[in-house]
């Protein structure tokens, strides 16, 4: 963990900021010798095509082969959209 003046921080915001973001390295913000902060990455996060990239190896062997099929539309499925909340 990196120790930096608040001052410094301000100066180069944007720098420290891509430090933390992409490699992930914790700031300790020191005000007048004393430590008032830490700044810490966030989780790490995933697209949508990310997390579905891997899917397949959870699926046994045959799954894989009626996929498509399985996940288009019928042709019976209404065209139109309908209000849920119709009672």
């Amino acid at each position: 963990m990196q120790t930096i003046t608040a001052t410094d921080l301000s100066r180069n915001f944007r720098v420290m900021l891509n430090r933390v973001e992409f490699q992930h390295e914790e700031l300790l913000i020191v005000r007048n010798n004393f430590p008032v902060a830490r700044l810490i990455p966030g989780p790490a996060t995933m697209t949508a095509a990310e997390a579905f990239g891997d899917l397949y190896r959870t699926l046994p062997a045959d799954a894989g082969k009626t996929w498509l099929t399985d996940s288009r539309l019928d042709d019976n499925c209404d065209s139109e959209v309908r209000d849920p909340w119709v009672s």
